[in-house]
């Protein structure tokens, strides 16, 4: 039986619940900046020892020049994400900074959309709204 792309979604929501307790206490002490820094050591580490004991290793070399240029451009999208989120929940309560950042999801969607040529059904599209609405609603705006 094949493990469905449903799984790891539900995954990384579950460790992206998680992740938000353990930052909101990582950054009490510390700047936010700092923080980010020492869970990407601790990301980088853990991402080197897998692919090596699972044999995944290609030269960064041997990838095409689209490949690289768009994961660059993802990293330093994931890095900017990263910043700002650390700095936000920093400043305001884990309650209300996550609504906010899930606004990702949104923001996803739409391009997808925009840049995927993805198409979506109206039943979609009102999935999309509610997650707007919903986290709205829940940082009380």
């Amino acid at each position: 039986m094949s493990v469905h792309w449903q799984l790891y979604a539900l995954g990384s929501a579950f460790f992206a619940g998680v992740m938000v307790v353990f930052s909101k206490w990582g950054v009490a002490d510390i700047s936010s900046n700092l923080a980010t820094l020492i869970r990407t050591v601790v990301i980088t580490i853990f991402l080197v020892t897998l692919i090596l004991i699972r044999g995944e290793w290609v030269s960064p070399l041997t990838l095409s020049g689209r490949t690289m240029v768009f994961l660059i451009l993802s990293g330093l999208a994931t890095g900017l994400s990263w910043i700002c989120y650390f700095r936000a929940l920093q400043l305001g309560p884990a309650s209300m900074v996550v609504p906010v950042d899930k606004l990702s999801l949104v923001f996803a969607v739409l391009f997808a959309v925009l840049f995927l040529g993805e198409h979506l059904s109206w039943q979609q599209w009102a999935g999309v709204a509610v997650m707007t609405f919903g986290a709205l609603l829940v940082i009380g705006k």
